[in-house]
């Protein structure tokens, strides 16, 4: 793996026989057999299909987030305060389109604030709903581009946030031991990681497990807008001397015994990706990226990445008015990194790209139809309509047709809500996946599912402990669809990649009930 943060060329050359926490590259085994697998298996790398992941750290309240509104269990009784408010009659059970309450560009309007409607957002599918604040997913969904994923989660769910994001990154549940991830996973058998400068890229402040392993190199950026060749100043003289310097230190001749072969790898990557990471245009001044329509029935288009408040949906266009937020003042950094990750896999040849958004940890004061959750809930809204409009809009190397965004988190909330009105850990939770080339809908929140969502104070809402949503599929099927379906492994790539599809009593695959603890889990769900 490596760690890339700005660091000046006398601080590199000073310390570059050493793994500093900026930059850390490990190295690189069994080429041969990888290049071996590349060749008789799978279309990784090479069909042009490319993933951007989205962590979502802390534990998100699936049930405020894809609101199961026509269960009678979804009630003010269970959450009196983080209650999401319904509209009356049989709206929610009519079918159609999801709805996407537009604002008005007119103050005097009552409709003038961007999220002004504060009831749940029905999705047509006759049972289930959208928090308000993610309104934005409405075009992406209506245009058949979003699965909407609920009671997902895996056997014997751990409620620690360490362990659980382990588990959901290296992809074996109550695994510890394993060490390396699912996406680095996939890469490796692409036969690409040992040959390419770029596969795997995240943009956060280290390396996520799941692209961590000790068989290949990945990226990491922790800071997209001050990268470039070694720091200052970028040049093209101070470029080529700093490229010569770092040449001429990998000549330095190690006994074997010094890890020659792991220096080797550690300058070959970082002189591959310094000068492409140099050409893309990472600072807010290149952040020129806006929607093709007048976003929201508003005056002009909105900037696509909100990354200080100028951007920031229509707050400019109508006199510094926060009421025209897309999303929170405390959004741009997230908005950055995710910009360069879509940045990254549309001006390489990365595969896969991501980030984490944080703060999904709701113990206190979790808000309704404001707050902590909601300001959440704009940001993921606004992501998909943006990393749309992206990639609609300005495709080169990655198209919206040939991109899935996907996003995880390590487990749900409580489903009653707790003495400070907040949600404590729990089990299943929701996913969004995104993209061109999805069979958008609902999956596992209708009562006519493979597996039924079985409704009142003793059903799905209930079903583990009394107080957890029970899970009806498991987050490997949807990864691993992903990855075999849209990124080209083969099922016995797929095998080797998530464990648990080597195991036919875990029912990943056809679905079934699992063997781990007797679970009923839908499996597959056709998403792609």
């Amino acid at each position: 793996m490596k760690n890339i943060n700005l660091i000046t060329r006398r601080g590199f050359l000073s310390n570059s026989f050493k793994i500093s926490a900026g930059v850390a590259l490990s190295t690189l085994v069994d080429i041969p057999l990888v290049m071996k697998r590349a060749l008789a298996e799978g279309n990784i790398g090479l069909n042009g299909k490319k993933l951007l992941f989205i962590f979502l750290r802390g534990g998100m309240d699936g049930l405020n987030t894809v609101v199961p509104i026509e269960d009678s269990a979804y009630n003010a009784t269970n959450r009196p305060d983080i209650l999401i408010p319904r509209e009356s009659g049989g709206y929610y059970s009519s079918p159609g389109q999801c709805d996407f309450p537009v604002s008005s560009a007119d103050p005097s309007a009552s409709n003038y604030s961007t999220f002004h409607y504060n009831r749940a957002i029905k999705t047509g599918n006759g049972f289930a709903a959208l928090h308000p604040s993610l309104k934005f997913l409405a075009p992406v969904y209506n245009a058949g581009e979003l699965a909407v994923m609920h009671r997902v989660g895996y056997p014997k769910q751990s409620r620690s946030h360490f362990d659980s994001q382990i588990y959901w990154e290296n992809g074996s549940p109550n695994n510890n031991i394993l060490k390396d991830g699912i996406f680095y996973r996939t890469l490796i058998e692409s036969g690409l990681a040992g040959m390419a400068p770029l596969t795997g890229v995240s943009v956060q402040s280290a390396l996520p497990l799941i692209l961590r392993g000790s068989g290949a190199a990945m990226t990491n950026l922790t800071d997209p807008t001050r990268y470039n060749l070694l720091g200052v100043p970028n040049t093209t003289d101070g470029n080529l001397k700093a490229e010569q310097a770092l040449i001429d230190s990998n000549l330095f001749p190690f006994p074997a015994k010094k890890n020659r072969d792991f220096l080797a790898l550690q300058y070959k990557n970082l002189t591959d990706t310094l000068p492409i990471f140099g050409d893309i245009g990472f600072t807010d001044a290149g952040n020129t990226f806006r929607d093709d329509v007048n976003t929201d029935g508003d005056t002009e288009p909105y900037y696509l990445f909100p990354t200080n408040n100028a951007k920031n949906g229509g707050y400019t266009l109508h006199g510094n008015d926060s009421d025209k937020y897309v999303v929170d003042t405390g959004a741009y950094s997230f908005f950055t990194n995710l910009k360069a990750a879509a940045l990254i896999l549309n001006k390489t040849d990365a595969i896969i790209a991501g980030t984490e958004l944080g703060g999904f940890d709701t113990h206190n004061n979790q808000g309704s139809t404001t707050g902590a959750h909601p300001n959440l809930m704009r940001r993921i809204g606004w992501a998909m309509y943006a990393l749309r409009k992206y990639f609609i809009n300005n495709g080169d190397k990655a198209t919206w047709d040939n991109l899935v965004v996907v996003t995880l988190s390590e487990f749900g909330r409580t489903t009653i809500q707790n003495a400070n009105a907040g949600t404590d850990h729990a089990e299943a939770s929701a996913m969004f996946v995104a993209g061109g080339g999805i069979h958008g809908g609902v999956y596992g929140c209708h009562p006519g599912d493979p597996v039924p969502w079985l409704t009142g104070q003793a059903g799905s809402m209930f079903g583990v402990s009394n107080r957890y949503l029970k899970r009806a599929i498991d987050y490997r099927s949807v990864l691993g669809e992903l990855i075999r379906e849209h990124l080209g492994a083969t099922q016995s790539q797929l095998g080797r990649i998530i464990p648990g599809y080597a195991n036919a009593g875990e029912s990943l695959f056809t679905g079934g009930t699992s063997s781990l603890d007797g679970t009923p889990i839908i499996g597959e769900v056709n998403v792609i």
